[in-house]
């Protein structure tokens, strides 16, 4: 009894002198919310125990239970004092508390440490989350006030990169990737709202860095709590006010002579092939911020505005013309946090990231560096407002509730002049061969203009529940996720002319007849695609946390999703229920000290469909055609340059709408009937040590593996009517047995479902006579990743920091998520990779965001107590190179495939020509990449309170402008000869510029 009395003095004394309190009773810890952190831990039974947050008075009081343990959920981050009482009486002294986001933060309160057991210990008063041995997740938290410190670009993606296997995405869309996932694969929240572009899933909503005041970035094992993501997770929260008034001012500056030009590129034959020597960015940005108490202890405010000016110049590949950037847009954000009860808590954060830019551009002469006339003027219009509303509620003293309602919108709109002014014109070449009007047709060639708004409207419940040892967590989380979209024309009326010759008499596509006197026809089209489309996003969550004994956690649970895609017409498009999300994992105190923990989880993800594929599936389709004879042409002139368009005469026969009225089809025959969703089998098992009070390593392997895809498939053949029966473009998942709508009586008309199992059947094969040869089938998706991770971290003691990540890994398979990156493909869940069984063959192998090794280096050091200098350092090696053939051994189709030509390529009779595979990541890879940004502060504090503090950061400080992105079209068009510009360089890493900020806070 005495040793296990001496063992437990030991650990609550260590734990202390660490400053971390780790778990070191038997408590519930697990994860904190999505938007705040929790305090847990072990004092006598039945103690009263009290925490109250110095800034706002915020006082939390619970009773613990009868072994002791007490639990503080929902606790917004921040710093706090804990105290216990037992009958009256005081436990222990008074412990400082620091909440971070997403962590439990645990502390013993009132033990009696045994003064032999201490020996050299330190003992602090302040409880940091370093190791938390109660969570099984993989994530790193990052503040505010050591970004202050980094040289870290002031954006979310940068701050995301600092986390071990997270990777910028080698295509031109850009992006992160989370271990192995594509780009289009995270989700990001802000105070618990959901900020994530569901258009396409490759982007977010984001505010300036002064607004926030903590991150974590999940990379795996988050809990139940957390779905629609199969890649990562960036947790946001922002500032809030307290008692005191606070306010500051911050200018960062980034003049265009503080940016290095970035090279321009010529091609073997030293031809210039990307113009972007005299391209260059300028920033200023100006943030003013205030906070304090409306009612003291009860009522807070934190308000921001920035004022921004975005100039940036660039020209275009070929530099003959240059786009002046004009951007001066505001942010605003605030938050109102009102302590109504000691119980209960209403917080609002709203801020609007709503931006325009206006893009002049001007005819360009790269070798004199002269402009000429202005061309065009381009409107660029995104972001949208964003608010939550946030009760927190203690309803006893084991049950606690969280309840949040919030709204994101974006904004996707890019237009011009020339798309307002000008409509497309086009011709045959024996229309222009004898009706030549001497100047161009038409004054652009943008045939098609998109804007489109999109509307998340979230609402979840949240619910703790302490028994005993277990805590049980459980939820329900709704989005309704709208987008208004629309796609036409260009020009006046959003009209397209094409013209043909034709003879007087000649019936044409509409039935009518070409009058008498003319001898040319117009065809004026307007094409539109639009509506509004609706998903539907639920999911409720279970879970348990038991701690089985005191030093180990057992976490189990469960997410129940469903995702309901809709058309325009609000019928349900693409429907999914029942996406079972098992989690469970465990975390083991291995020392009973809370100083080294092993750790382990399996988990299942849910991806959902993007709202991409509902606008470009399931809209209504106008495709409105009207004919009338040509009468010639009008000369007109805009920017100094004449333009051609037809003059219209008499119309020709009825305005045809055969091919879209307006309405929105029948979706029957275009998505599978039984669709099986997207998900991701994950498994870590990982090893955390604290060495000391400031130095910690640890070390984890992770397995994922993907399983399924949702993609477009055109399916050519059913197995019935001896292999006729076209079906056309359908959403489904390739290599699975699928259910469409068609025709099962072989009578040319859909009647039924059909049932394929496209593993082995949907496209049909043909002999060059045309002879039918029999059916084929898609190859299943497969994407694996396996990765070591080593971590080292020394916290900041005022004096220095330093954190050091290492992760070698290992990413294969045939599909890399619902984007391409190698072929530069963005159109979520619509990529070529299956959109015939010939595609995707024999593309197995090391996918675009294999990096077999990362490593980040990041760190900050105190020369004097005025001066401190800083440095952040990413080095990693290139993604694979594959070489895309066309067409391939079995097929005429001229997709990208796995097969190069080699032999009578010029045949028009495929099964002539001869092909060679060329594997996935047969070509090398792209160099290594070396990132070194530093920085230098100099920080005066104020008599009284306040600072100030001055930043030089220099990014990408040895000016690397490595290839991050080739050319992987080994052959454009079926030949024996190879593409010129197969592995040219097209993709590098970005200039070196610095950056300025100089904040007074006060």
């Amino acid at each position: 009894m005495n040793g296990s009395r001496n063992g437990y003095l030991r650990r609550t004394a260590l734990c202390m002198a660490l400053g971390i309190g780790l778990a070191c009773l038997a408590v519930p810890g697990a994860h904190a919310g999505n938007n705040d952190g929790s305090v847990v831990g072990h004092t006598a039974a039945g103690a009263v125990v009290t925490v109250v947050s110095p800034s706002t008075g915020l006082t939390r009081t619970i009773t613990a239970d009868d072994k002791g343990n007490y639990r503080f959920p929902f606790l917004p981050v921040g710093d706090y004092t804990l105290t216990a009482t037992k009958d009256g009486q005081p436990l222990g002294e008074p412990r400082k508390v620091t909440v971070s986001l997403g962590n439990a933060t645990v502390v013993d309160v009132g033990a009696a440490v045994n003064a032999t057991n201490l020996n050299s210990i330190n003992v602090t008063g302040t409880v940091l989350p370093v190791v938390d041995v109660t969570s099984t997740e993989s994530a790193t938290n990052i503040s505010r006030q050591e970004l202050a410190r980094l040289p870290v670009d002031q954006n979310v993606t940068s701050v995301a990169l600092l986390a071990p296997g997270v990777v910028k995405g080698n295509a031109g869309f850009g992006g992160i990737a989370f271990g192995g996932s594509s780009v289009a694969e995270n989700a990001y929240y802000v105070n618990g709202l959901n900020v994530t572009d569901f258009y396409n899933r490759n982007g977010f909503s984001e505010a300036p860095f002064n607004f926030y005041q903590e991150f974590q970035v999940k990379t795996g094992g988050y809990s139940v709590e957390f779905g629609r993501t199969t890649g990562g997770v960036v947790n946001a929260v922002v500032r809030s006010g307290s008692n005191t008034f606070e306010g500051g001012t911050e200018i960062t500056m980034e003049p265009g002579n503080w940016h290095s030009p970035a090279a321009n590129h010529y091609d073997d034959d030293g031809n210039r092939y990307l113009t972007a020597r005299r391209d260059r960015d300028s920033l200023i940005k100006t943030d003013v911020w205030a906070s304090g108490p409306i009612v003291k202890d009860k009522l807070f405010f934190f308000a921001m505005y920035e004022a921004r000016g975005s100039t940036p110049r660039n020209t275009n590949d070929q530099g003959n013309s240059i786009t002046y950037n004009n951007s001066h847009d505001g942010f605003w954000g605030g938050t109102i946090d009102w302590n109504i009860t000691d119980s209960n808590t209403l917080s609002l954060m709203a801020f609007s990231d709503k931006n325009s830019n206006v893009g002049d551009v001007y005819g360009y002469d790269y070798a004199s560096d002269s402009t000429t006339g202005k061309t065009n003027e381009v409107y660029t219009d995104t972001g949208g407002k964003n608010w939550a509303l946030t009760w927190s509620s203690y309803l006893t003293n084991d049950l606690s509730m969280k309840l949040m309602y919030g709204r994101n919108e974006r904004e996707a709109f890019t237009h011009s002049q020339l798309d307002e002014d000008c409509n497309r014109v086009a011709a045959t070449s024996a229309f222009l061969s004898e009706y030549d009007p001497g100047v161009q047709l038409g004054c652009t060639t943008s045939s098609t203009v998109y804007s489109r708004e999109d509307t998340r409207k979230q609402y979840r419940a949240d619910f703790e529940w302490t028994l005993g040892d277990h805590l049980l967590r459980f939820g329900y989380d709704h989005e309704n996720d709208t987008s208004v979209s629309n796609q036409y024309y260009a020009g006046p009326g959003a009209i397209y002319y094409n013209l043909y010759t034709a003879d007087p008499g000649d019936t044409i596509d509409n039935g009518g007849v070409v009058p008498a006197g003319y001898d040319a026809y117009v065809r004026a089209r307007r094409y539109e695609i639009g509506g509004t489309f609706r998903t539907l996003n639920s999911a409720y969550y279970l879970e348990d946390n038991w701690q089985v004994t005191p030093t180990l956690v057992l976490n189990a649970g469960l997410r129940n999703d469903s995702f309901d895609n809709q058309d325009a017409g609000g019928h349900s498009y693409i429907k999914m229920d029942s996406q079972i999300a098992p989690r469970l994992g465990f975390s083991w105190d291995m020392k009973g000290d809370g100083s080294t923990k092993l750790f382990g989880n399996l988990g299942r993800y849910f991806l959902p469909v993007a709202n991409v594929i509902n606008i470009k599936q399931a809209g209504g389709l106008l495709d409105e055609r009207t004919y009338y004879a040509f009468d010639g042409w009008d000369i007109e002139e805009l920017n100094g340059v004449q333009y051609a368009v037809p003059k219209l005469g008499p119309q020709i026969g009825p305005v045809d709408t055969s091919q879209g009225d307006g309405s929105v089809r029948d979706q029957r025959s275009a998505v599978d009937h039984h669709m099986d969703p997207v998900y991701q089998d994950e498994a870590i098992l990982g090893f955390q040590q604290m060495l000391n009070a400031q130095w910690s390593w640890g070390v984890s392997a992770t397995y994922r593996r993907l399983h399924n895809a949702i993609d477009d498939m055109e399916i050519s053949a059913t197995p019935q009517c001896g292999g006729d029966g076209y079906i056309g473009w359908v959403m489904a998942n390739p290599g699975k047995k699928v259910t469409v709508w068609g025709d099962t009586n072989c009578d040319g008309t859909p009647d039924g479902w059909i049932d394929i199992d496209t593993s082995k059947q949907g496209w049909a094969m043909y002999d060059a006579d045309g002879n039918y040869l029999g059916q084929r089938g898609w190859v299943k998706p497969k994407r694996t990743y396996s990765a070591l991770e080593f971590q080292l971290d020394r916290a900041w003691d005022e004096k220095w920091s330093f954190n050091a990540s290492y992760v070698i890994s290992w990413n294969r398979g045939n599909a890399e998520g619902p984007v391409n990156s190698d072929t530069d493909f963005d159109d979520t869940g619509r990529t070529e990779n299956f959109d015939n069984p010939w595609v995707n063959l024999g593309g197995d192998g090391y996918l675009p965001n294999d990096r077999r090794h990362q490593l980040k280096l990041r760190g900050a050091y105190a020369i004097t107590p005025h001066w401190e200098v800083s440095a952040d350092a990413d080095v990693h090696s290139g993604g694979p190179i594959t070489g895309f053939g066309v067409g391939n051994p079995y097929d005429a189709t001229d997709y990208h495939s796995y097969y190069i030509c080699v032999q009578n390529c010029d045949s028009p009779v495929s099964e002539d020509r001869v092909y060679v595979h060329s594997p996935r990541a047969a070509y090398g890879r792209m160099p290594w990449t070396y990132t070194l940004n530093a920085g230098i502060s100099y920080v005066l504090p104020f008599e009284g309170r306040g600072k100030l503090r001055v930043k030089l950061a220099v990014y990408n400080l040895l000016n690397q402008q490595r290839t991050v992105q080739v050319d992987q079209d080994l052959q454009t068009t079926i030949s024996n000869s190879t593409n010129d510009t197969f592995k040219q360089s097209i993709g590098f890493q970005s200039p070196r510029f610095t950056q300025l900020t100089v904040a007074v806070d006060f």
